[in-house]
C-alpha cells in the first residue's frame, strides 16, 4: 500500500484468484470507513471511492494499470462516492472528457464563459417568489451550455472551485442589486458554497465584500451548505457559521436527507432552513415511506423553528401534498425552471407570483 499524493492511495494485490477477490478487498476497505475516526476528541466521518484495474486485461504495464484504476476511481466518485468501480473501456471516454474539461476549465473564468441561471423559490401559501437559487452554467460555445453537474467535481478536485466560487458570489450579489433597483426589494439570492471554499481563510471577507460593493444588506444573501460540512464539527466551521449569521446572512442545508442526517447538529449550528432533497419529493405522492420521511423532516423542522424548502417539485400533486403537510416553500420545474437573469427579471416584473397550478 502506498500514498500516491494528497488523499489518494494505491493498493497492489499481486496474487488474486479472480476479480471477485479484488471486489472483496475493496469492500473491506470501504467497510472500515463506515466507522467514525476519533481525532482529538472529535468524531470525523470520511468516505472513500475505489477504482479497480486488473492485469492483464486493463493494462500490461504499471503505468497503464494506474491510468485505468484512476479512471475507475473518478467513475466511482461520480456514481455517488463510498463505492468501488471496476475499470471498463467506456471509462476511457469519461477519462478523456475529464482531461479535456480540466484543460479548458482553467481558461473559462478569464474568458468570461461562466453564466448564472436562477430558479425561483416560492412561498407555498402565497405563491410569491421570495428568493432565487443561483445555478452555475458554463457556456463553452454559443451552442454548448454545460450544467455544473458535468464539471463541478473537476473544479473541486483541482481547487478551481475557489476562484469560480468567488465569481459566483459577486455575480449573484450584482444580480440581486439589479432586481432591487427594478422594484423587487424582498428578493434575495441563494448561493451554493462548497466545503473547500467555505474553509478558505478569507471566505467571510469575500461575502462581506460582495454585499458591500453592491450596497446590499446581509439579509439579501442565503448560503447553502452541505450536511457533510456540518458533520465536520471543527471550531473553525462553527465560528465561521456564527460570524455569518451574526451579520444577518441566512444559512440553509442543501439536499437534506441524503447525508448523515444526524439531527443533533441541527441544534448545534445556527441554521435557518432545510432543503428536502428531490429524491424524497419525486415519489412522495405514491410512496408511503417517502411520504413519512418528508412528514418527519417537517415535524422536526417545526419543533426547531426551521423553515423547510422542498426541492424538485415537478407536479401540482406534489405541491398539494407538501402544502397539506405544512411545508413552507418549494422549488422545482412546476414553479419555474432555471433561467437566464434577464428572463428571471421579466418574471419578477410580472408580479413575482406563481399560482399553485404552476409557472405560466
Amino acid at each position: 500500500m502506498a500514498r500516491q499524493g494528497g488523499d489518494e492511495f494505491a493498493i497492489t494485490l499481486p496474487e488474486l484468484a479472480d476479480a471477485d477477490s479484488a471486489a472483496y478487498v475493496a469492500s473491506k476497505v470501504l467497510a472500515e470507513f463506515n466507522h467514525p475516526f476519533l481525532i482529538h476528541g472529535n468524531e470525523l466521518h470520511v468516505t472513500a471511492s475505489v477504482g479497480i484495474s486488473l492485469f492483464p486485461s486493463d493494462g500490461e504495464s504499471p503505468e497503464a494499470l494506474m491510468r485505468a484504476a484512476d479512471a475507475a476511481m473518478y467513475s466511482a466518485k461520480e456514481g455517488g462516492r463510498n463505492r468501488f468501480q471496476f475499470y471498463a473501456p467506456r471509462l476511457n471516454d469519461a477519462s478523456r472528457r475529464r482531461v479535456e474539461i480540466v484543460g479548458t476549465l482553467h481558461r473559462a473564468l478569464e474568458r468570461g464563459e461562466f453564466v448564472l441561471h436562477y430558479q425561483p423559490l416560492v412561498d407555498l401559501k402565497t405563491g410569491a417568489i421570495f428568493s432565487a437559487e443561483a445555478l452555475l452554467r458554463w457556456r463553452r460555445s454559443p451552442q454548448d451550455l454545460v450544467s455544473c453537474e458535468d464539471f463541478i467535481s473537476v473544479a473541486e478536485d483541482t481547487g478551481l472551485i475557489v476562484p469560480i466560487g468567488t465569481w459566483v458570489m459577486h455575480e449573484a450579489c450584482k444580480e440581486v442589486r439589479r432586481w432591487r433597483e427594478s422594484g423587487s426589494p424582498q428578493i434575495r439570492v441563494a448561493v451554493n458554497v462548497s466545503p473547500r471554499q467555505f474553509r478558505e481563510p478569507g471566505f467571510h471577507a469575500l461575502v462581506m465584500q460582495a454585499l458591500e460593493q453592491n450596497g446590499l444588506s446581509a439579509q439579501a444573501l442565503e448560503i447553502e451548505i452541505t450536511e457533510s460540512l456540518l458533520m465536520q464539527r471543527s471550531p473553525e466551521n462553527l465560528a465561521m457559521l456564527e460570524r455569518l449569521v451574526a451579520t444577518g446572512v441566512q444559512l440553509s442545508i442543501d439536499d437534506f436527507g441524503t447525508g448523515y442526517s444526524n439531527m443533533a447538529y441541527l441544534q448545534r449550528f445556527p441554521i435557518h432552513a432545510l432543503k428536502i432533497d428531490r429524491s424524497f419529493i419525486t415519489d412522495a405522492v405514491l410512496d408511503e415511506n417517502h411520504r413519512e420521511i418528508v412528514a418527519a423532516i417537517l415535524a422536526i423542522a417545526r419543533s426547531l423553528g426551521l423553515k423547510v424548502i422542498a426541492e424538485g417539485v415537478e407536479t401540482k400533486e406534489q405541491a398539494d401534498f407538501l402544502k397539506s403537510y405544512g411545508c413552507d416553500a418549494v422549488q422545482g420545474y412546476h414553479f419555474g425552471r432555471p433561467q437566464a437573469a434577464d428572463e428571471f427579471q421579466k418574471l419578477l416584473a410580472r408580479g413575482g407570483i406563481i399560482p399553485a397550478d404552476g409557472a405560466p
